[in-house]
């Protein structure tokens, strides 16, 4: 269980741990059908359950299932009648509520007579919550991403392109459509925009100022909407990904002071190794960096003025200035507003 959810749940037979892994097995389902190019609704559904055993259990016999969906989950709270039946009868009454909220999450009537035999001594609580909007889902973090389609829709981890322009686009300028535009024509298909609510030197983004930003974004330009404030922590969330970064974001990912505070973290390791052991596992992952030039003190600087360590530069490609260059920044645009 802990495997599964990424952490040790503060009780395994609870309402909480039921819902936390439906939530778990849905984002495992959604992830399969986006890879399989599936348009199909996906469904989360878990049991965590304190059940008869061969011997004597102190506490009360209970069952909770949730069921988990687009929209809501749907959580059954079930406590047994103590002493009515051995094991074998509360595994089957809790195998038929199972089946029962798995037909009430597929939109389905279940068959009476399928459904749990329940007697006076049981006690079977049903409540469906809906899921809060998506912006606040990411906040809280109940979702690990939200993607904007550019229209104003909104969806709760939601299928990402294959490469990901990252910026706080504040604002969103020309400099970053052309830039888009750039890496479209290496990579072969548009990548789409991340804008992260965390920053490592910045408060996080608030769900309003988030929407603001959000809707600079036009149709066609996809945008998702992460709380990774780092790129190993965006390359561990999309995984296979190519990041379009500029010259400057290049420079801090190998700057061995970046990852000073999370080397002593990790055990004492300094920044040197800890950005060595980062960068090894965005390899691992699968990472690459397109890198755009950027005018720095009157020079020009691109993927060549930076200091790339030894056996990493196959992880970076530079966008030739003939292909992309664009002396404007965000920074400037707010100070000339």
């Amino acid at each position: 269980m802990q495997e599964f959810l990424g952490f040790e749940p503060e009780q395994s037979a609870a309402a909480a741990t039921a819902r936390q892994l439906a939530c778990q097995c849905y984002r495992k389902a959604r992830r399969q059908l986006d890879a399989d190019g599936r348009d199909y609704p996906a469904v989360g559904l878990a049991c965590a359950a304190a059940i008869a055993t061969d011997r004597p259990r102190r506490g009360e016999h209970r069952a909770y299932i949730a069921a988990w969906d687009a929209a809501a989950v749907t959580t059954y709270s079930l406590r047994l009648s103590k002493g009515l039946r051995d094991r074998g009868g509360e595994e089957e009454l809790v195998s038929r509520l199972l089946l029962r909220a798995l037909a009430g999450v597929c939109g389905l009537e279940p068959d009476a007579a399928a459904g749990p035999a329940l007697t006076d001594g049981d006690e079977l609580a049903v409540e469906r919550t809906p899921h809060a909007e998506p912006l606040a889902q990411l906040l809280s973090a109940a979702a690990r991403w939200v993607v904007a389609d550019g229209g104003g829709a909104l969806a709760v981890e939601g299928a990402v392109p294959a490469a990901l322009l990252p910026g706080s686009f504040n604002p969103l300028h020309p400099g970053h459509r052309e830039l888009r535009a750039a890496a479209a024509e290496i990579l072969g298909f548009p990548p789409a925009y991340e804008l992260s609510a965390a920053n490592v030197d910045k408060p996080p983004l608030t769900a309003d100022e988030l929407r603001r930003r959000l809707a600079a974004f036009g149709p066609g330009e996809t945008a998702a909407v992460t709380a990774a404030a780092t790129f190993h922590q965006k390359a561990e969330l999309f995984p296979g990904r190519a990041f379009i970064i500029g010259w400057d974001t290049a420079v801090r990912l190998v700057a061995p002071r970046y990852y000073a505070d999370a080397g002593r973290a990790a055990g004492g390791m300094d920044g040197e190794t800890a950005m060595l052991a980062a960068l090894a596992r965005m390899w691992a992952g699968g990472a690459q960096f397109l890198v755009a030039g950027r005018l720095d003190e009157g020079r020009f600087k691109t993927l060549d003025d930076v200091a790339v360590p030894a056996g990493f530069r196959p992880m970076f490609r530079a966008i030739p200035e003939s292909l992309f260059r664009r002396d404007l920044s965000s920074t400037d645009l707010r100070h000339g507003q």
